[in-house]
């Protein structure tokens, strides 16, 4: 399936790590908003620093291998189709002499 955006086989096994990972950073949140020294900002902030920041951080180097797996596939699809001449299915054009002087020439 060319055009499907289907999770990729390697990535699998790390959503379970990554859903355990944001329930306790939610957890640890919560602990921050319900404290008696804690603010929602607090809170937040937890959240964003113990939570998705790393996350993010992690898919994200581990997504490198797969994208450089795409393009380099991208790319390899790319040299197949350009090295055949007129594979675009149009007519190959003639080539014509110029009507209009390239360069203006003086009277």
């Amino acid at each position: 399936m060319a055009g499907s955006r289907s999770i990729p086989r390697e990535l699998k096994h790390v959503y379970l790590v990554i859903i355990a990972w944001l329930y306790v950073a939610v957890l640890m949140a919560v602990a921050e908003a319900m404290s008696s020294n804690g603010t929602l900002l607090g809170a937040i902030v937890t959240f964003f620093l113990y939570g998705l920041m790393p996350i993010a951080l992690v898919v994200y180097l581990m997504g490198t291998p797969l994208r450089r797996k795409a393009r380099a596939r991208q790319d390899s699809e790319a040299a197949t189709t350009s090295a055949t001449p007129d594979a675009g299915g149009h007519a190959p054009g003639a080539a014509e002499a110029p009507v209009v002087a390239p360069v203006r020439e003086k009277p």
